[in-house]
Formats: C-alpha cells, structure tokens, sequence
C-alpha cells in the first residue's frame, strides 16, 4: 500500500508541475479608455488649425502694413530732401540777383553805368 500511495503522489507531483503542452493560455489586450475622444480630439485640432492660420494672416497683414509705413516714410524723406534743394537754390537765386553783384560784374567786363540806380528786376507769373 506504500507503493501505491507513493505512486499517486508521483503522478499527481508530475502532473501538476510538469509543463502542460494541451493548454494554451490566451493573452487578453485590454484597451485603455482615452480620456480625450475622437470627436474632441477633432475639434481641438480644427481650432488649432484656426489659431494658427490666423496668426499667420496677423504676422503677414502687420508685415505687410510695416513695408507700407516705412515706404512712406522713404517718401517723405525723399521730399524734404527736395524741400531742403529748392530753398537752397531759391536762396542762392537771391544772392545771384542782388545789384551790387550785378553792378560788379558789369563793371569787370567793361561796362560803364551811367544811371547809378540799379533796380532788381521782378518777373511776372501768368
């Protein structure tokens, strides 16, 4: 009876840690829940996409309005400059045509005065 006993436990030893080539063991893959949906995740795109392009239509509107202001400002520059030579050259008509200068270049070319009056010759704008 020891023998038979002992012969149980052998099997029942080598059945239960022997590596058991009938069973399979399935692996279950269990999906974690997103804590954003598909429709959420939608739609924070759509507004990031928005965002984005607006702000590219600002950086390119101020770029463009920045081009715009400094082009004017080149302008204004160019005409104060033109301001600047037409006072200049309005000043020196004004010494050109004083009559001692007149008087003196006549006199260094050889021409005699006999009418000591010299009067300044106006022009007149029709």
């Amino acid at each position: 009876m020891n023998t038979n006993r002992a012969r149980q436990w052998q099997e029942s030893y080598v059945s239960s840690h022997a590596p058991r080539e009938h069973q399979t063991q399935v692996k279950v893959k269990v999906k974690k829940a997103s804590w954003i949906t598909k429709g959420e995740k939608i739609i924070y795109s759509t507004i990031s996409l928005c965002l984005i392009i607006a702000g590219l239509f600002i950086v390119s509107y101020s770029s463009s309005t920045d081009d715009l202001n400094r082009n004017i400002q080149s302008l204004e520059q160019t005409i104060n400059d033109q301001y600047r030579q037409i006072e200049n050259l309005q000043f020196e008509v004004k010494e050109l045509s004083e009559p001692e200068r007149i008087i003196k270049i006549a006199e260094e070319n050889g021409l005699k005065i006999q009418d000591t009056k010299v009067k300044r010759a106006q022009s007149m704008n029709n």
